[in-house]
């Protein structure tokens, strides 16, 4: 999975995104840059998660977004940073972002754009006053309208496995960006003395069995005993099924990029309260299931594969499991056998 390269084999972001063109004679270059503004985008985002608790940013901004969180300032920051780094540079007709209750148009300079970014600003927010791991999560599919037309809702609504590209952006300990274009996983991390992202994990393939399990146990009597089987036998073993250790931070993409390192299994299942669960298919879902399986692993709603779900609306919830590729096989067949929508 490769460490951090020595000083006189560092590749940059740009230089490993070029190298990857290159071998597609038919790109453009287009997709390349996109995700060249979105690398810019994480590093003001860093920039002011860093200095999260020395401003104003920091804490509540007073308003529930459409999936009733408290937004924090530093949401819609990180909202407003992601749009503005891609809506005026002619790739992106569309975008749509957890915070708003509908798709926003690019600039009538910039609809004819032939891709759409759907994303999820800042995951994990009501960490941020804590000080715990917070990230941003990007998908991005091939418009489907007429350049010549309005873009719409369609171009948002497409199934996961059209992404052409998804990924995130960690702000821990160090910034990382993990993206995939459908070429195998790699890692970037972000080297703040000289203001670029380096490659630091090459080729991320995550363990096919893992050390952890992550769920929110503080909900289990309200899952499925379906679901309650399943996090019993992670956390206690059976005979196919070792015990695994609890991890879980409650930042979606901290608790998934540490599964997709040291090999783990994140779910979080429908229960009574929630028959989908509170993750949503376009912004959490489809696009870590899209990085999950290009690594090795597998994301499924407990029967259908995340990537093969047609979603009907924009905040569209999915019950979601995923991780390293046996333990998530595993937790489909329990559910399975119980003939019980996880």
């Amino acid at each position: 999975m490769g460490s951090v390269h020595t000083s006189t084999s560092v590749i940059t972001i740009e230089r490993f995104i070029m190298e990857q063109e290159r071998l597609h004679p038919e790109a453009t270059g287009e997709l390349s840059n996109l995700l060249y503004d979105l690398c810019l985008a994480a590093k003001i985002i860093s920039r002011h998660v860093r200095r999260a608790g020395l401003t104003d940013i920091l804490g509540a901004a007073g308003a529930v977004n459409v999936s009733g969180d408290l937004q924090q300032k530093l949401d819609l920051f990180a909202r407003d940073t992601v749009r503005h780094a891609v809506q005026h540079t002619g790739r992106v007709c569309i975008v749509a972002s957890e915070e708003d209750e509908e798709p926003m148009l690019c600039p009538q300079t910039s609809r004819r754009g032939k891709y759409v970014i759907l994303y999820d600003p800042l995951d994990g927010s009501s960490n941020i006053d804590v000080n715990v791991s917070i990230g941003t999560i990007f998908s991005i599919h091939r418009r489907v309208s007429s350049p010549k037309g309005e873009p719409g809702l369609g171009d948002c609504l497409q199934v996961g496995k059209k992404q052409v590209a998804a990924g995130y952006i960690l702000y821990g300990s160090s910034t990382m960006l993990v993206y995939t274009t459908g070429q195998g996983v790699h890692g970037f991390t972000l080297d703040p003395t000289i203001g670029e992202f380096l490659l630091s994990h090459p080729d991320i393939r995550t363990p096919a069995v893992g050390k952890y399990y992550s769920v929110n146990e503080s909900n289990w009597n309200r899952w499925t005993p379906a679901v309650q089987r399943v996090v019993a036998a992670f956390k206690n073993g059976d005979g196919r099924m070792q015990a695994k250790n609890a991890r879980y931070i409650g930042s979606l993409v901290a608790d998934f990029h540490r599964n997709l390192i040291s090999g783990g299994v994140f779910l979080y299942p429908g229960d009574t309260r929630s028959a989908e669960g509170k993750l949503r298919l376009l912004y959490e879902a489809a696009p870590l299931a899209l990085v999950v399986e290009q690594a090795g692993g597998l994301a499924t709603d407990g029967r259908r594969p995340i990537l093969d779900l047609v979603p009907q609306h924009l905040h569209q919830k999915t019950p979601f499991i995923v991780g390293s590729k046996t333990d998530v096989e595993f937790a489909v067949e329990i559910l399975a056998a119980d003939g019980v929508p996880a």
